[in-house]
């Protein structure tokens, strides 16, 4: 979640300027918080205010909560997928990488050896 603070603008002139901070929030938090929405039969909206938090955080909590018990929308993702695809993604990268040197490598040995 980001929000955005008032901060001072340089140490020389008296202008300001906004600076974003990016809170945490602990999966315990999270959870808690996502318990509460189902259990008091509320909106997402008005659980995040009674919290504190932002509403759109909460928005954005919710369905991945729901796509991990399994009752998300169809095709979605629960956040175990999330991350094998992003780890595998990682993997393909390095992959792709490896690829690039060893056809470099094997243009300049194949250029080594007509020589």
């Amino acid at each position: 979640m980001d929000t955005w603070r008032l901060g001072s603008g340089s140490s020389r002139g008296s202008s300001t300027r906004w600076e974003a901070t990016t809170w945490r929030y602990t999966e315990e938090f999270k959870r808690d918080a996502i318990a509460l929405v189902d259990s008091s039969g509320r909106t997402v909206t008005a659980v995040a205010r009674e919290l504190g938090i932002s509403p759109e955080s909460l928005h954005g909590w919710y369905p991945q909560a729901k796509a991990d018990r399994g009752e998300g929308e169809s095709g979605e993702l629960t956040s175990a997928e999330r991350e094998e695809l992003k780890r595998l993604r990682k993997e393909v990268r390095e992959q792709q990488q490896t690829i690039e040197i060893l056809k470099k490598a094997t243009a300049f040995f194949v250029k080594e050896n007509d020589r």
